[in-house]
């Protein structure tokens, strides 16, 4: 009986020890948008709690939405193509106008998880991992500035965490989302070439 209790407390000590981890990361789904026909929040919506590829199963059209928890990724084509927009908690009574889209509407949307553990990011600066590499764990706002890469990154490899990368310094211009994986080209992309990059950080939940 001493040695069964012996044991649980040795069970119990390690799962304390796992728990106060502050290396180990977490990762957290929890997330709520509210989508609406019209803007200002107007006519017929639609609450989503996870990733949707096509919005159109579920309303006509889109032209406002209030994000009540969690990040965001929205698309204006289905199946997380397109055009890509970063949003937070907050109101967009107008995101169209807001975001320059014109016409284009939310078509899919993708939740990002929220992460807590360290970044981690392989960037190229050409195709297929090829050329100079740099391994990055914190924001860069300029690949020109700190590489001295004319044409930007070209490929990469994502080990640790999620990332918004931009098509001009600063964080300026269209962005893209990426999570762990690995990317050879930006063709889907339309052939991007990102110049800029930051981490998507659990306090911008």
């Amino acid at each position: 009986m001493h040695g069964l209790n012996q044991a649980a407390g040795k069970q119990l000590a390690s799962w304390k020890q796992l728990e106060s981890n502050p290396t180990k990361p977490t990762i957290t789904t929890m997330g709520r948008v509210i989508f609406y026909e019209d803007r200002n929040f107007m006519g017929r919506s639609w609450e989503c709690s996870g990733d949707c590829a096509d919005l159109h199963s579920y309303m006509s059209r889109c032209h406002s939405c209030r994000v009540e928890s969690g990040c965001w990724m929205v698309y204006d084509r289905t199946n997380y193509m397109g055009n890509q927009y970063f949003m937070r908690r907050g109101e967009y009574a107008d995101y169209m106008n807001m975001w320059g889209w014109g016409n284009n509407c939310i078509r899919s949307c993708r939740m990002i998880p929220m992460y807590r553990g360290s970044y981690r990011m392989r960037i190229y600066e050409r195709d297929n991992f090829m050329g100079q590499m740099n391994e990055v764990m914190d924001d860069c706002d300029s690949f020109m500035d700190r590489y001295h890469w004319s044409n930007g990154c070209m490929s990469c490899h994502v080990m640790d965490g999620h990332w918004l990368m931009y098509e001009h310094p600063h964080y300026r211009g269209r962005m893209w989302y990426f999570r762990p994986g690995e990317y050879r080209n930006f063709r889907d992309y339309g052939g991007m070439r990102f110049m800029s990059m930051r981490r998507i950080m659990d306090s911008w939940y």
